[in-house]
Parts: structure tokens; C-alpha cells; sequence
């Protein structure tokens, strides 16, 4: 069964800040995940990468298998 969201090596850049630098991850059906970190960790901008308001400079993102863009 392949994961339900993939996140494969996403990058997003503002300027000459990296606010995710190469960030994998997978989340298989029914599960659970919570994203942690410090203020300026880039928790937010992985999040508007995940649901399409921010669009990634590097990476790739699969639903249920399938490369999509968001």
C-alpha cells in the first residue's frame, strides 16, 4: 500500500532564506502526524506547500502513490 501523502526532497526558498531545505516525508492511511518545531523552523510554509498556496522550488509531491501538483 503505498503512503496516502509523500513528500519526496521539498525545497522552498524566500530570497536568500531556506524555509525548508530537502524535506521527506511519508504518511501512511490512517495516520496521525503532528508537525513540531521552533518559531521560524518552516512548519508553516511545509504546510502551505502540502495544501497549494505555496508552491516548492525542488521536490515532489505524491497522493496515494500519483505525482501531483498542488
Amino acid at each position: 500500500m503505498p503512503p496516502r501523502l509523500k513528500l519526496n526532497k521539498i525545497t522552498k526558498r524566500y530570497g536568500s532564506t531556506v524555509a525548508n531545505n530537502s524535506i521527506s516525508l511519508e504518511v501512511m492511511p490512517g495516520e496521525i502526524l503532528a508537525i513540531l518545531g521552533e518559531n521560524g523552523a518552516g512548519k508553516s510554509t511545509l504546510m502551505k506547500v502540502i495544501f497549494g498556496s505555496v508552491v516548492p522550488d525542488e521536490g515532489e509531491i505524491f497522493f496515494d502513490g500519483k505525482p501531483v501538483q498542488i
